[in-house]
């Protein structure tokens, strides 16, 4: 068991979104939580845009938030944002069961995620 890990402090120039219990598997959340780390914040959100996978509305909507956040909260500039982290863990899985043939069981694992986006703002260029 131990002791629970500190939280991670930010730095002044980053802002944090957090989403728990998304109903998807943490391997195809990551797949689309890789795309975009990296990248500034407006590429990134086009990238989710035009994305054809489901999950990717969610993972807008907390890039989304995380940029709202720097901006409102910590007054960063949008325009200097990339994604500087993107995280993708295990939450909780339902276990259900579907009868299969000689009175046995089949066994429906539905997993959830839950997603960390950080973004940063990149530091000033020494020629602007």
């Amino acid at each position: 068991m131990g002791k629970k890990p500190a939280d991670r402090v930010l730095a002044e120039t980053e802002a944090k979104a957090f989403l728990a219990t998304i109903r998807t598997s943490p391997r195809k959340l990551n797949l689309v939580a890789e795309s975009i780390r990296g990248l500034k914040a407006d590429v990134a959100l086009n990238a989710l845009t035009f994305s054809k996978r489901r999950i990717a509305v969610i993972v807008r909507t907390v890039l989304q938030s995380a940029i709202a956040n720097a901006e409102n909260n910590h007054q960063l500039d949008v325009d200097r944002l990339y994604v500087a982290e993107a995280h993708v863990g295990k939450a909780m899985v339902m276990k259900r069961w579907k009868a299969r043939a000689r009175g046995r069981v089949g066994r429906i694992e539905k997993p959830f995620s839950n997603l960390t986006v950080i973004v940063r703002e990149r530091a000033e260029a020494a020629g602007e």
